[in-house]
């Protein structure tokens, strides 16, 4: 990973999330992330890969004290401003090798962070590494089955700098990077069930569709584990 990748997409990344479709995106993708993470107020978590802290806010509004981690100094700028005086504290770090000791949080997320990492399984295990036993991680990514990712690999063959060298992966493939994951304690799930291009007034019937069947095509995949 770079950290020029990333210096020049703070706006872009957060205008996105104002689109009417990219409103929608985040609403889906934050209820997923705070269903599986179920954070408590006063207990202390990682956001790994926190970016501007657009999804760092919903967590710490239901009380935790959050630590965010990012390799852009421009996007983390964004993050601490965005969340100064919330018991937010954010420094730059590589989720390959984690500053701190083993325990050190009592839950740990990353929100698609591990899109630009290879090697998938030494992340997971630094993850794990830094919660405390009995503590949960979440850990999302775009699913590689679905067109949205589709698009982006063909954008990155286009000459996208920042889907050029991109990692997605299908729920399987992250169950599988678990630490010690025999499949039977790690709980996967899905959430996008709609496409880019789709009518935003469709969208919530297509999401609610998706859901009621529990399909595992969704573009956002997020799986959950407690550590043992």
């Amino acid at each position: 990973m770079q950290t020029a990748l990333f210096d020049t997409w703070t706006d872009r990344y957060d205008r996105w999330f104002t689109t009417p479709v990219g409103r929608l995106v985040k609403q889906y993708e934050a209820a997923l992330l705070l269903d599986l993470l179920d954070p408590r107020p006063g207990e202390r978590l990682l956001d790994v890969g926190c970016g501007t802290g657009i999804f760092t806010l919903d967590v710490v509004s239901r009380g935790a004290l959050v630590t965010g981690i990012d390799l852009s100094v421009p996007m983390l700028t964004v993050a601490v401003h965005r969340l100064g005086g919330s018991g937010f504290a954010g420094l730059c770090a590589d989720m390959r090798a984690l500053p701190f000791a083993d325990g050190s949080f009592d839950r740990v997320f990353s929100m698609t962070a591990i899109d630009f990492v290879a090697d998938g399984v030494k992340a997971m295990n630094e993850l794990d590494r830094v919660t405390r036993r009995g503590g949960r991680v979440v850990v999302t990514t775009l699913n590689s089955r679905g067109p949205w990712a589709a698009r982006r690999r063909q954008t990155g063959a286009d000459g996208h700098d920042l889907f050029a060298n991109i990692h997605f992966r299908s729920p399987e493939e992250m169950r599988a990077l678990v630490p010690g994951a025999s499949g039977a304690h790690v709980k996967a799930a899905t959430a996008i069930h709609f496409r880019k291009d789709d009518p935003p007034e469709a969208i919530p019937a297509i999401e609610r569709l998706g859901q009621e069947r529990n399909l595992d095509t969704g573009a956002f995949v997020a799986i959950a584990w407690d550590t043992v």
